[in-house]
């Protein structure tokens, strides 16, 4: 194999989560028409309006380091989204839902806040300023997002989850 470089990481991982970034978008549509919560609902489609700038962002970095924005398919991210989709079926009508929703969206979230503040790390070492400063706007929102959703888990549907089966 020809001698691999950190740039030639950033950019397979970059593209890796551009990937990511597009099927979460649907993803986050057919979890809000499955939430029964208002509240959840709701987040989901800030997170959905969210990932179409972060998507946009992504663009950007693309073009900041001359390459064309193209996705490489993300089996760790098909394979939380199907989670997804099997709590929706499995629970659909269940007190449950949401919470299993939420813990579903929870684990996009970490996968997003890992690749993303990998992704800064390297730009940083790469000199890449300016991308850098794009991917840690989306870390940072990324890491909101995963604060709001422990806040609605914590306050609310956890515990409506639990007092159905009580």
């Amino acid at each position: 194999m020809a001698n691999k470089t950190l740039d030639d990481l950033f950019y397979e991982t970059l593209r890796d989560v551009y990937y990511a970034e597009r099927k979460i978008i649907s993803g986050l549509r057919k979890m809000a028409r499955g939430a029964q919560d208002e509240q959840l609902k709701a987040a989901f489609e800030k997170h959905r309006e969210e990932t179409e700038e972060q998507v946009e962002r992504l663009q950007q970095v693309f073009e900041l380091i001359g390459k064309r924005a193209r996705g490489k398919t993300c089996p760790a991210i098909e394979g939380i989204l199907d989670e997804a989709e099997e709590i929706i079926e499995e629970f659909k009508g269940s007190p449950a839902l949401d919470a299993g929703l939420l813990a579903a969206a929870q684990a996009v979230e970490h996968y997003e806040i890992s690749r993303y503040g990998t992704l800064k790390s390297w730009a940083s070492q790469l000199g890449m300023d300016d991308a850098a400063k794009l991917l840690e706007t989306t870390l940072n929102e990324e890491k909101k997002t995963d604060e709001l959703l422990t806040g609605l888990a914590e306050q609310t549907l956890n515990a409506a989850a639990e007092q159905a089966t009580g």
